[in-house]
């Protein structure tokens, strides 16, 4: 995975266009690197499933 389609999916997910984004345990580290950037970091969930992969939604309220 690019940089840059790490930031299309989670502008994706942002905006409504989809409900969640399923990232693989391969791509992890880049998708993170991109999303800890973000400001609006703290309103994504990462909901990690076995194996290492991760799904992301977007919330309304910031988590703490």
């Amino acid at each position: 995975m690019e940089k840059d389609q790490a930031a299309r999916m989670l502008d994706s997910l942002k905006n409504r266009e989809v409900e969640e984004i399923f990232v693989s345990k391969q791509d992890f580290m880049v998708f993170r690197e991109v999303i800890v950037k973000r400001e609006d970091f703290k309103k994504f969930r990462g909901i990690a499933q076995r194996g290492g992969d991760v799904i992301y939604q977007y919330m309304n309220e910031a988590r703490s």
